[in-house]
């Protein structure tokens, strides 16, 4: 270790009772670089680069001023990076740099029966951990991969959302299991992160349903920040209960149920299975948004020829962004509002012709002209494309025209889904088209570049380069 000091605590686990913690412990103590596939690298390489994008263009958002005032009036020693300039602890910076990578919600995605998750969220807390340990970039692949894994894996294995949690309480796992690997901590130690976490930060669903607030954007950020502190109390030989999963009023009977994984090299591939986000939009709006923006072009259509618009969906979507069980999506005054109301979105991007950044300014937000076209949206749950989720994210479309014609559209997926993968040439595009305002294009250059050659570098090579990134440039 070259800055953050980890003391000497390794415990022996010779004669320990196995867990369920422990088994996942082996498996994350166990990752080394030559496990992850060609493939999986240079996916976890488009999702770092995507998320530092979305970090990038977050900067100067309201929220994140005020996040960053407090962080600066907090102190701390400075030992990891603050995007955009200055350094601090680093749980402090994972809650930072977390918060700006997740709160334009352009980050990536992983779609499980019952479940959705963003694993790129873990990079605040993976980043920080490896900084402060001096890792290097293929410590930072590995505990990357790690956590997407341990997340994924839960989030399939273990959905909590019917039973009212947020998907952040498996991403407690999931952030300690890659702050542990980035911080090289012993087997035990990683087992009493994970357990200190997991134990500490169960999370209600209220979060993203009703009226939504900043939250939506700090919860998971807030749980990196505390998955990482649990990494540094586990190196200092603090002990969480390790029945976390298994135990006596632990994880599995009273929130998750019981379920069975085996962790195997084969979860380090998860991160091919999550999706990358095309339009700046909740990402089971991506493909209904594909096709509303593909009737515009092939029809020339405008907010004034239209009579009404029916989205036809699968129930996963209709329950969180179309006015089902998580709250109506008609009354949109806010940003966090805006980019979970599919009426809104689909609104928005049929008014402009996109769906970035500027579709959620609160000037964009407030104009008639989408709050009008907005309350035209309906929609309805499909059984039959129910069916086909999350294998595809089908979408059917009918606008009707106030001349009587009705044009339709009907969709799969979109280019950036799991099956469509966006590749490192379009993740390059999309990273500069946000960050552009924020950096002269050298500098912009020398991140791209040094993203793609991660394994040829240190951590602090790449968080140098985004001291260098501001709020705004021109």
């Amino acid at each position: 270790m070259t800055s953050g000091t980890i003391p000497n605590t390794k415990q022996s686990t010779t004669a320990r009772a196995d867990t369920e913690v422990r088994r996942l412990a082996r498996f994350v103590h166990g990752v080394v670089y030559e496990d992850l596939a060609e493939s999986a690298r240079t996916a976890l390489k488009i999702r770092i680069l995507d998320a530092l994008g979305c970090a990038i263009g977050a900067l100067g958002a309201p929220p994140l001023r005020a996040l960053r005032e407090l962080v600066e009036s907090l102190g701390g020693a400075p030992s990891a990076t603050l995007i955009g300039g200055g350094s601090t602890s680093p749980d402090r910076a994972a809650l930072y740099n977390g918060a700006l990578a997740r709160y334009l919600d352009f980050n990536d995605a992983f779609l499980a029966p019952h479940e959705t998750c963003h694993p790129s969220d873990n990079l605040g807390a993976v980043l920080a951990a490896a900084e402060h340990a001096g890792a290097t970039g293929r410590r930072l692949l590995t505990a990357l991969a790690t956590a997407y894994a341990v997340q994924c894996r839960l989030s399939e294995a273990a959905p909590v959302r019917a039973r009212g949690f947020d998907h952040t309480t498996q991403g407690a796992y999931a952030a300690a299991a890659g702050a542990a690997h980035a911080l090289d901590l012993s087997q035990e130690q990683t087992a009493n992160a994970i357990a200190i976490s997991g134990t500490a930060n169960n999370a209600l669903r209220v979060t993203r349903t009703g009226r939504l607030s900043n939250w939506k954007g700090l919860a998971y950020p807030n749980t990196g920040m505390n998955a990482l502190l649990a990494a540094l109390f586990a190196a200092h030989g603090i002990t969480g209960p390790l029945e976390v999963f298994e135990g006596n009023k632990g994880f599995m009977e009273t929130i998750a149920g019981h379920y069975s994984i085996s962790w195997t090299p084969a979860a380090l591939r998860a991160v091919e299975r999550t999706s990358l986000k095309r339009f700046n939009a909740e990402i089971h709006a991506q493909s209904a948004i594909e096709g509303i923006l593909d009737l515009r072009r092939a029809h020339a259509v405008t907010g004034a020829q239209i009579e009404s618009i029916e989205v036809g969906t699968f129930d996963v979507a209709r329950n969180i962004i179309g006015g089902g069980e998580e709250g109506e999506k008609y009354t949109v005054t806010t940003k966090e509002e805006a980019d979970h109301s599919l009426p809104y979105m689909l609104a928005a991007a049929l008014l402009d012709g996109e769906l970035t950044p500027r579709q959620y300014l609160p000037e964009r937000i407030a104009r008639a002209d989408v709050q009008s076209l907005l309350r035209r949206v309906r929609v309805v749950a499909d059984p039959a494309l129910s069916k086909r989720f999350p294998a595809q994210m089908p979408a059917r479309l009918a606008v009707v025209l106030a001349d009587g014609r009705t044009l339709r559209v009907e969709k799969d997926d979109y280019a950036g889904f799991y099956t469509r993968p966006m590749r490192w040439e379009q993740a390059a595009e999309k990273f500069h088209a946000l960050a552009a305002p924020h950096a002269d294009e050298a500098t912009l250059r020398e991140i791209v570049q040094t993203v793609a050659d991660l394994e040829q570098h240190r951590v602090r090579e790449l968080t140098n380069l985004l001291q260098h990134v501001k709020e705004q440039t021109r």
